[in-house]
């Protein structure tokens, strides 16, 4: 239903009252169209009729004016979101104090969808000596969510090959949804999915995620419930260059009301993080990364959304390095570098973003001399940033150094561009013996 009012906030829009140019690329597409007074209540109630029983999907564009029925602002410019001047006037010229009442049909209740019993699937699983991005761990994880949960279903924007979504669509074709490059679409169907009690994940590069940010919020403030993963994140994506690489995601997710922001290090964490964003309700994100990385923790281990992992602790350490992602194991390799130099370092895998695991980090301040962060990411709203204000809401001293990409990065191997961006094991040394 399309409200034709002619006029925008500062005046005519492009069409106006001109229904017939929009009512011909709908009927272009398929649809059934009609072109109604929007004041005319028998024509509103015959359009709706013939719109419900139509065979295809319908719209109706609806030709309304602006403050209808008040004379001093109907189909008047410079009125746009302003009070009346006079609001009783006005309620006296549209009939006086009244109480109207009209029933209308309230939406059925959402279907049940079936539920088989997780036994009946296995779940994927990783060897220590298995290297595995953590953009394929998602697609495996996310086929597995389809087998063991009936509402789960996928959308994805065009790149499914690349977030492997498409391991989702080979085993589950009737719950996977095509969007194309169509980002805002395809959170826009998500939210619509959700409604029905579906439990939609919808994945794409994660700077191309942006361009569906104002989806993204707007489906915070409605309250919905969507799984969100962005892959292809920081410089460590290498030669597709700086058009390609998310590095402002964790901001921009952070900051939506609500949210939860998990970035996880290795196959098995993935999997056990997906399927805590599965039984989440609300808007959650995952960053996954391009490249293959070392498994570093068993199937069976546990992780919550809110945690963090200690994957290196001692009562003797003397710095924290804290990473998540690609740059977990740039701070494992500088730890094993500094314990050459005689300097015991403490490696937190930062997971969960948001919600912060504060407790954990507030015990590294206290036993360590400084914390470093190191992050595929800008430094601003970051990873960095999110433990600073865990050090500052706490009155914590501890010097903190953040490691993160600060110049405008290039196309080459992720190797260089982590050198580059100083976010690679001999950066961190260097940070790490000079606090």
């Amino acid at each position: 239903i399309v409200d034709v009012n002619r006029l925008g906030q500062r005046g005519p829009t492009m069409h106006e009252w001109d229904t017939s140019s929009q009512a011909t690329r709908a009927a272009a597409c398929g649809w059934d169209v009609q072109e109604i007074d929007g004041h005319d209540q028998e024509a509103i109630d015959g359009a709706y009729a013939r719109a419900v029983e139509a065979d295809a999907p319908a719209v109706i564009f609806a030709r309304t004016k602006k403050g209808s029925g008040v004379a001093a602002v109907e189909d008047k410019e410079g009125f746009h979101g302003k009070p009346l001047d006079d609001p009783d006037a006005a309620v006296e010229e549209l009939g006086g104090v009244r109480s109207l009442r009209v029933e209308v049909k309230a939406p059925g209740p959402a279907p049940e969808h079936a539920q088989p019993a997780r036994a009946e699937v296995e779940r994927p699983s990783y060897g220590e000596d298995e290297k595995v991005a953590t953009r394929g761990a998602y697609g495996d994880a996310l086929a597995w969510l389809g087998s063991i949960d009936e509402r789960v279903v996928a959308l994805d924007g065009e790149v499914g090959n690349s977030t492997y979504a498409e391991r989702f669509a080979a085993k589950h074709p009737d719950r996977f949804f095509e969007m194309y490059i169509a980002e805002q679409q395809m959170v826009a169907a998500a939210v619509g999915l959700q409604t029905r009690g579906w439990r939609p994940f919808a994945s794409t590069f994660g700077a191309f995620l942006s361009r569906a940010y104002d989806f993204v919020r707007m489906a915070a403030i409605s309250d919905a419930d969507l799984k969100l993963c962005g892959s292809h994140v920081g410089v460590s994506i290498g030669p597709d260059g700086p058009s390609q690489m998310a590095l402002e995601d964790i901001a921009s997710l952070r900051a939506v009301y609500g949210s939860v922001v998990l970035y996880p290090s290795d196959p098995n964490q993935t999997v056990a993080l997906l399927d805590a964003m599965r039984e989440h309700r609300g808007i959650s994100y995952m960053r996954t990364t391009r490249g293959a990385s070392p498994t570093i923790y068993g199937p069976d281990q546990r992780f919550e959304i809110g945690g963090s992992h200690a994957v290196r602790s001692s009562d003797d350490d003397d710095v924290t390095l804290i990473g998540a992602g690609i740059t977990l194991h740039e701070c494992l390799a500088a730890a094993d570098e500094l314990a050459g130099k005689g300097i015991t370092a403490r490696v937190i895998d930062l997971y969960s973003v948001k919600p912060v695991d504060a407790e954990t980090l507030l015990e590294a301040a206290g036993a360590t001399r400084a914390l470093i962060t190191v992050e595929d990411h800008w430094p601003e709203g970051g990873i960095g940033e999110t433990v600073a204000g865990v050090l500052a809401g706490a009155g914590s001293t501890t010097p903190l150094t953040r490691l993160a990409v600060s110049g405008r990065p290039g196309s080459g191997p992720p190797d260089e561009l982590l050198v580059a961006a100083g976010i690679d094991a001999a950066s961190i040394v260097v940070a790490a013996t000079s606090v």
